[in-house]
């Protein structure tokens, strides 16, 4: 077995700004300084919060009415006209001027559906946050073919805190609260998997590297034997160097409360060369064991 130094450049997390009964969002577990806005769309109630990560930690910002899915939430197939519930990333800024006028000034593709969905078997596409026709009102709760409606005015208010690729759009039913102590304790225990995680690919660890795999683990139509091999050949065949991570981002799923997504940039520096990649992992607390049940990059 060959032992490999491990760099880890881990960011102090900002810690969260209680409201006056000393709750906060459950999903909000460690933000980087690189993320500014996060939004949560409450679709209980109709509104999108807005926080702001900073110096100071995360403090909320403010919030907007919006509109969702016809047939409400819980997204499953294409045109089933409901907004997905989960973890999401904004894509890209869409200019809408040649459009429909129903979506309003601009537009926010999400990555819907992500690995997760895909896991799930979850189809469809074209969910965005956007605007809404000029001059008509207020639109109902329930209005559009899945996307998250907002008032042109609160749209535009929001542009420049939305970062393609950055920032995150978490979609709940009601929004989960919870302790600040309670947030520390879960935020820690899964930072503690993510450095195992780390340190044991650079370690060439793998018995413990791959231990942290789900038995369910699937990758690019592998399972988890398949992909424990391919994965086996790959670390043996080009062993790392070193591995350094930053910008980790740590959020609890706002449907389940059992999944959590660790999202991060990785360098991996072999002696020959170095690559960049933007990391995501899926983890699923099952009899009180963190384990990796999803792997994505982007």
């Amino acid at each position: 077995m060959f032992r490999l130094p491990v760099v880890l450049m881990i960011l102090a997390p900002l810690l969260l700004h209680a409201q006056p009964d000393r709750r906060v969002p459950a999903y909000l577990l460690e933000i980087p300084e690189s993320v500014g806005t996060i939004l949560i769309a409450e679709t209980a109630t109709s509104t999108l919060h807005q926080f702001r990560a900073g110096e100071n930690g995360v403090t909320r910002q403010g919030e907007s009415y919006m509109s969702v899915g016809q047939n409400g939430v819980g997204k499953e197939r294409a045109w089933d006209r409901k907004t997905p519930l989960g973890i999401y990333f904004i894509n890209e800024q869409l200019d809408t001027s040649r459009l429909h006028d129903k979506y309003g000034p601009m537009a926010f593709p999400l990555d819907y559906p992500n690995i997760w969905d895909r896991r799930n078997r979850r189809s469809g596409d074209g969910i965005w946050i956007h605007g809404v026709t000029p001059n008509s009102g207020r639109r109902p709760p329930l209005d559009t073919d899945g996307c998250i409606a907002l008032p042109n005015d609160e749209l535009l208010a929001l542009e420049e805190t939305l970062v393609p690729l950055v920032t995150p759009v978490l979609i709940a039913r009601e929004i989960r609260w919870s302790s600040p102590e309670q947030l520390e304790i879960t935020r820690a225990e899964l930072r503690r998997s993510l450095d195992t995680w780390v340190s044991s690919y650079a370690s060439g660890d793998l018995h413990r590297h791959l231990s942290l795999y789900s038995d369910d683990f699937v990758y690019r139509g592998m399972n988890r034997e398949e992909w424990a091999a391919y994965r086996t050949q790959s670390i043996m065949r080009a062993p790392a160097e070193r591995i350094e991570l930053d910008d980790v981002l740590l959020l609890a799923d706002p449907e389940d409360s059992a999944l959590f997504l660790t999202r991060f940039h990785q360098d991996i520096v072999y002696e020959d060369r170095a690559i960049s990649t933007v990391k995501r992992l899926y983890w699923r607390l099952t009899d009180g064991e963190l384990r990796i049940v999803a792997e994505d990059n982007g």
